[in-house]
């Protein structure tokens, strides 16, 4: 006799935690896909999860991302640590599916047994990740890795999402930006705990530092003054340029800027270092689980918004359908055809 959809669940559960590659990719594939029992996949495998160190790593296109993490894996792989790694690639127009550039450049790890290597696409969600990039981290969690660096496509300052998953933010620069830095990075400056200026070989790397510094530097100045709330987590004022690069202070944490050149491996030793630092800073400030307690509450009402989109569209498949035709041809405004479905949904849950 088969097994029943829920052994092969509770099958697939067991294998994930026992850190079988080919159950993790199914897990993931389920998921992603949202297939068959995805939602119960997911409840079975989160008590589970929270022992992973998240780090995401973002920044502007041509800033050497994958470069970099591929040596944070070669590093972390050193040091004993199992590594899984999240790469959320730009949507194929051809196929839907995910272009694998960072497989391609990842490739020396395929072999490797400690690695587990994830690309994702982005299908057109904001915010530099795939909308299943959460839950394709709790599958790695579950699984074991004690290391999980996810990094985003590359948009710039669209991708503050990531500070909603990853425990430490890594926000890679390179040398050359001059005065754009201000206006390029000014609004991704609140979700940096780390700055990496890679190809730190290249002319203009102590200017870019310097930059970073002063930002730094007028960001606490500002939160300190009560212009803007102090964000992430980030220490106050700092009244000049100090040589040291940012750490713990008595004021709180403030970003560490590492310089790197992820082709040959430099700086990526101090990299790995400045995120444990920041790890342990988090854990002593009690900084740390008022995050978690964030990152969970974004993820319920993210979790929220999409089961009720799922449960409308499919319960109220015609109604839906009439509400999407009316507001396409221009015949209601999306609010009042929205607010009419809801309507419908609404009488149709109170129905007797």
């Amino acid at each position: 006799m088969p097994p029943t959809p829920v052994e092969r669940l509770a099958t697939v559960v067991e294998d994930v935690r026992a850190g079988k590659e080919r159950a993790i990719a199914r897990a993931m594939r389920v998921i992603d896909e949202r297939g068959p029992l995805h939602r119960e996949l997911l409840r079975a495998l989160l008590p589970f999860v929270g022992r992973a160190r998240v780090i995401g790593i973002t920044g502007t296109p041509g800033a050497g991302k994958s470069t970099l993490v591929d040596q944070l894996v070669t590093s972390a792989r050193a040091a004993g640590q199992r590594v899984g790694v999240v790469a959320v690639d730009p949507t194929s127009p051809y196929t839907g599916g995910a272009i694998l550039g960072d497989r391609i450049r990842m490739q020396r790890h395929f072999l490797d047994e400690g690695v587990f290597i994830r690309s994702l696409a982005t299908r057109g969600h904001m915010g530099g990740l795939s909308r299943s990039a959460s839950d394709v981290i709790s599958v790695l969690d579950a699984a074991g890795y004690d290391l999980i660096i996810v990094e985003t496509v590359g948009v710039g300052q669209d991708e503050l999402e990531i500070a909603q998953l990853a425990e430490t933010t890594v926000v890679v620069v390179t040398p050359g930006l001059g005065d754009d830095i201000q206006a390029i990075k000014a609004g991704i400056l609140e979700i940096a705990d780390v700055f990496a200026v890679n190809k730190a070989d290249r002319d203009g790397a102590d200017s870019t530092v310097a930059d970073l510094q002063q930002m730094i530097a007028l960001g606490g100045v500002l939160a300190h003054a009560g212009s803007r709330p102090a964000g992430h987590g980030h220490g106050g004022a700092v009244a000049i340029l100090r040589p040291e690069t940012g750490g713990e202070t008595a004021r709180g944490w403030e970003p560490m800027i590492i310089k790197t050149v992820a082709s040959r491996g430099a700086g990526i030793a101090e990299l790995l270092d400045a995120c444990a630092r920041h790890a342990h800073s988090l854990q002593v400030s009690g900084e740390g689980a008022r995050r978690v307690a964030k990152r969970r509450e974004q993820r319920f009402v993210a979790l929220l918004r999409d089961l009720l989109v799922e449960e409308v569209t499919l319960r109220h498949a015609a109604a839906y359908q009439d509400a999407l035709r009316r507001a396409a041809a221009g015949d209601s405004d999306a609010y009042t055809a929205v607010i009419g479905l809801l309507d419908v949904a609404i009488a149709h849950e109170v129905s007797p």
